[in-house]
């Protein structure tokens, strides 16, 4: 089981660290929506959260931006 990152866990890595989750989770995405389209996806939530903890990342990241 992957333990999901909570939002003040968020807030607390840099936007380097953001980042670089970013990528990772983007790279998991496209690896179960591969496993989904051959038919081999084990856990079809798993792409529901990724997506949503990549968006919830980018919009720390995104606010950031605009308080500097």
């Amino acid at each position: 089981m992957v333990k999901t990152l909570k939002n003040n866990e968020l807030r607390k890595m840099s936007t380097e660290e953001l980042n670089k989750k970013i990528a990772e989770y983007k790279e998991e995405l496209f690896n179960l929506r591969f496993s989904q389209a051959t038919g081999n996806l084990e856990k079809p939530s798993r792409i529901k959260e990724l997506r949503k903890l990549v968006a919830r990342m980018k919009t720390i990241i995104r606010e950031r931006e605009l308080n500097n």
